[in-house]
C-alpha cells in the first residue's frame, strides 16, 4: 500500500513538472535529445530517492542538481561531444519568441563555457537567487557573481546588436 502511494506521488510530481525539467535541461545542454536523456535520467534517480528526497521537501532542488550534475557527467563522456546527424527532425518548440530570437540566443549560450551557461541559465531564466544558484552548483555566492558578470558581458557583445543591451545587476 505505501508503495503504491509513493509511486502515485511520484507520477503525480513528474506530471506537474516534466514540461519545466525539459526546458531548464535543454537550456543546460542546448540539444532537445540530450536535454530528454538528461530528464530520464534525473527522473530515475530521483525515483530511487524519492522517499528521502520528499522528506526533506525540497524536490525542485534535488531535480536541479542531478540535472546539472548529469550535464556535466555526459559532457565528459566522449561518444556525446559527437554533433547529431537527423537535421531537421527536432519537435517544434512552443509559442514564445520568434525562431530567429531564440536561434540567436542558444547560439550566444553556446558560445558560454558550461560553468557561466548553467549560472545563466539558474539566475536568469529560472529567476533563482545567487545563494540557491552556489548552492545548486556547489560553488560559493562571490563564483556565481563573477560567473554570471562573464557571461552577461559576453552575451551583451553578442546579442546587442539585434537587440539592444542585455543583463542585470548581482550586486
Amino acid at each position: 500500500m505505501a508503495e503504491t502511494r509513493r509511486d502515485e506521488q511520484f507520477s503525480e510530481y513528474v506530471v506537474q513538472r516534466r514540461t519545466q525539467l525539459r526546458r531548464i535541461a535543454y537550456l543546460l545542454c542546448g540539444d532537445v535529445h540530450k536535454a530528454e536523456d538528461l530528464v530520464q535520467t534525473a527522473l530515475m534517480k530521483l525515483y530511487v530517492a524519492w522517499p528521502r528526497v520528499q522528506r526533506t521537501g525540497n524536490v525542485d532542488a534535488y531535480v536541479r542538481r542531478i540535472l546539472v550534475n548529469s550535464g556535466i557527467d555526459e559532457s565528459r563522456r566522449p561518444w556525446r561531444r559527437e554533433e547529431a546527424g537527423l537535421e531537421g527532425l527536432d519537435p517544434q518548440a512552443g509559442q514564445g519568441p520568434a525562431v530567429e530570437d531564440r536561434t540567436a540566443l542558444m547560439d550566444a549560450l553556446a558560445t558560454l563555457p558550461l560553468g557561466q551557461r548553467r549560472v545563466v541559465v539558474l539566475r536568469h531564466f529560472l529567476g533563482m537567487s545567487i545563494e540557491e544558484t552556489a548552492g545548486d552548483l556547489q560553488c560559493s555566492p562571490g563564483t556565481v557573481k563573477s560567473q554570471n558578470s562573464r557571461a552577461l558581458a559576453r552575451l551583451n557583445d553578442l546579442l546587442a546588436p539585434q537587440f539592444g543591451a542585455v543583463g542585470g545587476n548581482d550586486r
